[in-house]
């Protein structure tokens, strides 16, 4: 898990391995993430990286340590009682990286143990440094092979003498054998005594030499096992140095084509986002005192495991009954694409791109006491509860809709697709990316005023365009339509329904999105999970995203289901993971989705499914065989300094920059926000109220009007009919005006409620209910969507008009 590409470790110079794991620390604080640093077979870890040069928290030696793996995410590293160290990977690719790793510097640090008591070492005890690679090792190897080279050629002397005594003695022997027996015999058997020994000393100096070589090879032969091990490893980081380069090269070429800006994917994404929820560290370096929110952990409805070999040969196959793509397991779908997609953007003469603002005002150190505000509140929806800017975030409820586009390249690789299947795919990664910007974001937007509008229009840059609008008050609801030049259009209506239960907040999104795509015809719907916002009185606040979202394709049939698992303290998953299971009109399976919503997201091809043990609670778990995992979706980095600038993304940053030509009712002209943003508090609190007390004004005199139309002249009800019925009696008596009956609590944050039965009789309310107000949203019309069934507002054209023409006559004045 480095900075690089997290969660994964970082190979570097000098044999070190450097990475995020999540490190377990008691039953308080559960698991926390620790920088860990592998290097000269010692496993040390930091709090954070900038502690590396000061504060190491602590250093276990691999060389006595044992490694344990539990499951697919988790091992567990001990010396023998002492330190253990139970950690936890994002993933069980990155935690067999880890393993690996691991296994490697524990294998050289027990070597290099043995090794130090070697006789033959020209330079005992020092590693050669990068720079001075050559030296000592190369004296030591070159002395090593003059001694060896000596040796061989006393060998080759000693097996000279051996054949040539040998003849001579095996000739006297023949003599021998063919003498009679006389004089001679005595001088015979002395010539043969002789060549007998002269062999004999021979053959002791061949043992001896050979004894001599053995003894040789055999005290360097682990130091040169060693050096060939290093030359591998460098070879193998060489070869993923220049894959990474390649790919890196390889989208730059697509963003020059395309005169667009480079997306940012393959920058260096900070791990930043881990923070806010729990995660895993020491109990003797953490001071945050985190309240966490247990939920049940469901067993897990299907296990993955790889493929056959044969899959990944058979690239002529239509196994599943769709198109293969085993043949093409090493390359992105994206990278086919635009190769074999012959509407890729060609090099076009570049056009200078508007360069947008990278900082805001730092956000301002203003101390509030919340439980002074939300002590009175609970219970009750969260639209009813005034509140100040201080909670807040300076970006409107619109503005942070339009953040759902922060990873609009997804959409634009959908786009390319010829296969629903795999469109799926990436449609259901986009769903999970638009999570990706909340996991420190805990500043509550703005509450649109009715008739507000957004536009992000981003053709140059991006190809796409979008605007929103706050159709509704009562209930809020906002609607969106964005368009791309690749081929795709997102429309979404987006109600808030919450709950505030004192130590967490519930936010429930209402309303569906959908997304089509021009060539395909493809038309997918489906809706938001729950977003829960956790220790609100006390403690440090963090987000947690739970439920299911079902992605549907109504042309088609296909289905994605993914799952958000909630944080529970007791589980051993990764924190904020999302599965996924891909499947067609018939509910066969055939692609699956994992990940996690803060960080992101991959897919693999399933080749074969069969039903596996029964899990914990008796349901019996499928078990799909993939092929290898491939990446859809990372998490762009934070820009620096985040921290200070409420946790903006990249894009949040130029979300409420001034631009000439918008609309007056754009949320960057809202006088309040735009004072939060400048850091001028007080008086964005007094704006507000003036803004909440003009929509008040308005929405009053909306709801005259619409009572008087719906009216028959023996009914009408003026405001002397009021002002004599109980109503007025009543609100004497309680201190408050006829008007303030149904509007004492509707504020910018609080629209009006749904009015109940009144104690005066069913005559007056319900022709309030029946016509409350007569607003018609300006660029956006309700429509019934004969597709999907559902009914929401589409855009129905003209704003981007009245822009370039510069008319805004039919925009009200709400700021």
């Amino acid at each position: 898990m480095s900075e690089l590409k997290p969660p994964t470790p970082t190979p570097t110079p000098g044999d070190t391995y450097k990475g995020w794991l999540f490190k377990w620390t008691n039953y308080i604080k559960g698991y926390q993430r620790r920088w860990f640093v592998l290097s000269n077979g010692l496993l040390s870890y930091y709090r954070t990286q900038a502690e590396m040069g000061h504060t190491c928290r602590g250093t276990i030696n691999l060389a006595t340590a044992n490694i344990v793996v539990e499951d697919s995410c988790n091992f567990v590293i001990s010396n023998g009682g002492a330190q253990t160290y139970h950690l936890k990977a994002s993933s069980e690719v990155e935690r067999q990286r880890w393993i690996t790793a691991l296994e490697l510097a524990k294998a050289k640090a027990v070597d290099m143990q043995a090794g130090s008591d070697d006789s033959g070492d020209d330079c005992p005890g020092v590693s050669p440094a990068p720079g001075q690679g050559g030296g000592c090792r190369n004296s030591e190897i070159q002395s090593t092979l003059r001694t060896l080279s000596s040796k061989v050629e006393d060998l080759t002397t000693c097996n000279d003498l051996i054949v040539k005594h040998g003849s001579a003695l095996q000739r006297s022997l023949s003599e021998l054998e063919g003498l009679r027996v006389g004089g001679d015999m005595g001088e015979k058997i002395r010539q043969v005594t002789e060549r007998a020994t002269l062999f004999r000393i021979t053959s002791n100096a061949m043992i001896n030499a050979c004894r001599d070589f053995l003894s040789l090879a055999q005290s360097h032969s682990k130091r040169w096992q060693k050096a060939l091990q290093t030359e591998r490893e460098q070879r193998i980081r060489l070869e993923e140095t220049l894959e990474q380069l390649a790919k890196q090269h390889n989208h730059l070429e697509r963003a020059f084509r395309g005169a667009t800006v480079l997306p940012p994917s393959f920058s260096n994404p900070a791990l930043g986002s881990k923070g806010g929820a729990p995660g895993k560290g020491d109990a003797s370096d953490e001071d945050d005192d985190n309240e966490f929110f247990d939920a049940m952990e469901d067993p897990a409805e299907f296990i993955t495991v790889p493929a056959d070999p044969k899959y990944h040969r058979r690239s002529g196959s239509n196994i599943s009954g769709i198109s293969s793509e085993t043949g093409t397991d090493d390359q992105s779908f994206d990278e086919l694409s635009l190769a074999s997609n012959p509407e890729s953007p060609q090099p076009l003469e570049l056009e200078p791109v508007r360069q947008r603002r990278t900082r805001i005002p730092d956000k301002p150190n203003y101390y509030l006491n919340l439980w002074s505000i939300m002590k009175n509140c609970i219970g009750k929806e969260l639209s009813k509860i005034p509140m100040p800017v201080n909670f807040n975030e300076p970006l409107s409820m619109l503005q942070r809709l339009s953040e759902d586009l922060e990873y609009y390249e997804i959409l634009d690789k959908a786009a390319k697709c010829h296969n629903s299947l795999e469109q799926m795919c990436y449609v259901a990664a986009f769903t999970v990316s638009s999570y990706s910007t909340t996991v420190h974001r805990t500043g509550k937007p703005f509450n649109p005023l009715l008739g507000e509008t957004f536009e992000l229009d981003r053709v140059r840059e991006c190809g796409y365009r979008s605007l929103c609008e706050q159709v509704s008050h009562h209930p809020p609801a906002a609607a969106h339509h964005a368009f791309s030049e690749k081929g795709w259009t997102l429309r979404q209506e987006i109600a808030l329904a919450s709950k505030f239960r004192g130590k967490y907040l519930s936010i429930m999104p209402l309303g569906s999105i959908q997304c089509l795509f021009d060539k395909s015809n493809n038309h997918y719907s489906w809706k938001k999970v729950t977003t829960t916002v956790h220790n609100i009185i006390v403690g440090k606040l963090w987000i947690d995203q739970s439920g299911e979202i079902d992605v549907v394709n109504h042309k088609t049939g296909d289905r994605c289901h993914l799952k958000f698992a909630p944080y529970s303290y007791f589980s051993r998953d990764v924190p904020r993971k999302v599965t996924g299971v891909v499947t067609d009109k018939d509910g066969k399976a055939h692609y699956v989705l994992s990940g996690t919503w803060d960080e992101k997201m991959e897919f693999s091809r399933i080749m074969q499914s069969s039903k596996g043990e029964n899990g914990t609670e008796g349901k019996q778990r499928t078990v799909y065989q993939t092929l290898k995992a491939k990446e859809i979706w990372r998490k762009n980095p934070l820009p620096e300094g985040a921290e200070n600038m409420y946790y903006f993304s990249s894009l949040a940053l130029t979300l409420n920059e001034h631009e000439e030509g918008v609309a007056p009712t754009d949320s960057r002209r809202r006088p309040d926000q735009r004072l939060m943003e400048e850091g001028r508090w007080d008086e964005a609190n007094a704006e507000k109220q003036r803004l909440e007390e003009k929509q008040r004004t308005a929405r009053r005199e909306r709801e005259r009007e619409a009572v008087k139309a719906a009216s028959s002249p023996e009914e009408a009800i003026t405001e002397d009919s009021i002002n004599d019925s109980p109503l007025k009696t009543h609100a004497q008596e309680t201190g408050t005006t006829a008007s303030e009956v149904s509007d004492e609590t509707d504020t910018e944050d609080s629209p009006p409620h749904t009015p109940v039965a009144s104690p005066y009789g069913p005559s007056l309310f319900p022709l309030l209910s029946v016509h409350p107000d007569s607003y018609q949203a300006l660029w956006f019309e309700k429509v019934d969507d004969s597709v999907s069934g559902e009914t929401l507002h589409v855009y129905k054209g003209g704003y981007w008009e009245a822009k370039e023409q510069g008319s805004w006559d039919v925009c009200p004045d709400i700021f």
